[in-house]
C-alpha cells in the first residue's frame, strides 16, 4: 500500500499540483481538463472589486448572497462560510454537546470526513448509518445529519428521507443537510424538493460543485439556529470573506439548471462506448465513475500481479492521467479523505473540450501505461508521492 496516512495524500496532492504547474508552463490552461466536477471559477465584475473591503463588503454582499441562498436551498436565513467544512464543523460545536451523540445517515457509507473529523473535535459520539432499517436515534442525541448525496453521487431516496425527517421531528432533534453536490444534482436532475421543503432544519452546498462558484460553502435554513452558528462562525473566523462572499453571488445570479441536464445525452454515449474496454465503468448523474476495486479487477483480468491496493491503483490511473493527458481527477487532487473513486465529470466547463471518444481513448491509454507502473511499486510511489 502507498498511500496509508492522510500526510500521503497530501504529499500525493503536491505532486498533481507540481505536473499541473509543468503542464500549464509548458503548455498553457488549454492542454489542462478539469474533470472533477469541482473546478468553480471566481466570476466577480469589475464593479465588485473596489468594494470588496472589511465592512463595506459583508453589508453589500451578504444580503444579496442570503436572498439567492434562500431561492437556490429555501430557508428563513443564510450564512456564507470559506469552505462546507467549515460550515459544518461550526453547526456542530452551535448544537451540540461534549458526550452527546451525533447521527449521520447517508446512501452509501463512508461519509465525507468532514462530519465524523468535526464530531471528534467536539468530542461527541459520533453513529453512521446508510441502512435504513438498521437506522434509529439513541438516547443524548442532539444532531440529526443527511446527506443527499455522496461523494461518489449516489443521491438518497426520498422515502428514506422523509423517514428520517419524521423521526428527528417526534424526537425534536435538528437535522441539518450536507447537500455539497446534492442541492444541484437532487433537485435538478432527480427531480427531489430541497432539503428545507422536505424537513429539514438546515441544508448545506458547496459553491464550487457543479456551478460556477469559488471553493466555499452557504449554510440555509431556521433562524433561530443560524444565528447560533454564526456566532461560532464569527468567534472562530469560519466565516466567508468579502470576495469570496461576491464571487458566490455572482455564481449563483449566473447558474442555469439547464447546463446539468445537457449532460446527460454526452454521459450516456460515453458510457456506452467505454462498455467496449471496460465493463466496470458506472454512470453518475453527470457523468463516469470506475470504483477502486472494479479498477484493480480490470487490472487483473490483464494477468497483472501487483501489491498495489485497489485505492492506489485508483490513485495512479488518476496521476497517469494527469501528467500524460492533462486530465485533473479528485483521486489525484483531492483533499485527503476525499473519495478514490475515479470519476469523470462532463458537466465540468472543460469537458466541453473533449468528445466521447476522445474520453475513451485517452482512458484506453492510460490505462495500458497502469498495468506497466503497477508491477514496479518503486516507480508507481514516485510518480503518485514524488521524490
Amino acid at each position: 500500500m502507498l498511500i496509508k496516512e492522510p500526510e500521503d495524500e497530501i504529499l500525493k496532492k503536491e505532486q498533481a499540483f507540481k505536473i499541473i504547474r509543468s503542464i500549464l508552463d509548458k503548455e498553457g490552461r488549454e492542454a489542462i481538463y478539469d474533470l472533477t466536477g469541482l473546478a468553480g471559477g471566481f466570476p466577480i465584475k469589475k464593479e465588485d472589486k473596489k468594494l470588496l473591503e472589511t465592512y463595506i463588503g459583508p453589508a453589500i454582499y451578504e444580503k444579496k448572497l442570503e436572498k439567492l441562498a434562500l431561492e437556490h436551498l429555501g430557508g428563513e436565513k443564510a450564512i456564507a462560510f470559506n469552505r462546507t467544512t467549515t460550515g459544518i464543523l461550526a453547526t456542530i460545536i452551535a448544537l451540540t454537546k461534549p458526550r452527546e451523540k451525533i447521527i449521520h445517515y447517508l446512501p452509501e457509507s463512508p461519509s465525507h470526513p468532514s462530519i465524523p473529523e468535526s464530531a471528534k473535535i467536539r468530542n461527541t459520539e459520533y453513529l453512521e448509518f446508510d441502512n435504513i432499517k438498521k437506522f434509529h436515534i439513541p438516547e443524548k442525541t442532539s444532531l440529526i445529519f443527511i446527506t443527499g448525496a455522496t461523494m461518489d453521487h449516489k443521491i438518497i431516496k426520498i422515502k428514506e428521507f422523509k423517514r428520517i425527517i419524521s423521526l428527528s421531528k417526534e424526537k425534536g432533534i435538528p437535522t441539518i443537510v450536507d447537500d455539497a453536490s446534492g442541492a444541484r444534482l437532487r433537485t435538478i436532475i432527480f427531480k427531489q424538493p430541497t432539503a428545507i421543503q422536505l424537513g429539514a432544519d438546515l441544508a448545506i452546498t458547496s459553491t464550487d460543485k457543479l456551478m460556477n462558484g469559488p471553493r466555499g460553502g452557504i449554510l440555509a435554513g431556521k433562524t433561530e439556529l443560524i444565528n447560533k452558528i454564526k456566532r461560532v462562525a464569527y468567534q472562530f473566523g469560519l466565516e466567508a470573506q468579502p470576495p469570496l462572499i461576491a464571487a458566490m453571488v455572482r455564481a449563483l445570479e449566473e447558474f442555469k439548471p439547464s447546463k446539468l441536464l445537457r449532460t446527460l445525452k454526452k454521459r450516456d454515449e460515453l458510457h456506452l462506448k467505454l462498455k467496449k474496454s471496460f465493463k466496470s465503468f458506472e454512470k453518475t448523474p453527470t457523468g463516469v465513475m470506475i470504483r477502486p476495486e472494479k479498477i484493480k479487477k480490470e487490472i487483473q483480468k490483464h494477468q497483472i500481479k501487483t501489491p498495489l491496493s485497489p485505492k492506489d491503483t485508483s490513485y495512479l490511473w488518476s496521476m497517469i492521467l494527469l501528467k500524460e493527458h492533462g486530465i485533473i481527477t479528485i483521486p489525484a487532487a483531492g483533499m485527503p479523505g476525499a473519495s478514490p473513486t475515479l470519476r469523470l465529470d462532463l458537466s465540468a466547463a472543460d469537458a466541453q473540450k473533449l468528445e466521447p471518444d476522445q474520453i475513451v481513448n485517452i482512458l484506453e491509454k492510460s490505462f495500458q501505461k497502469l498495468l506497466k507502473t503497477a508491477k514496479e511499486p518503486p516507480k508507481a510511489k514516485k510518480l503518485l508521492l514524488g521524490g
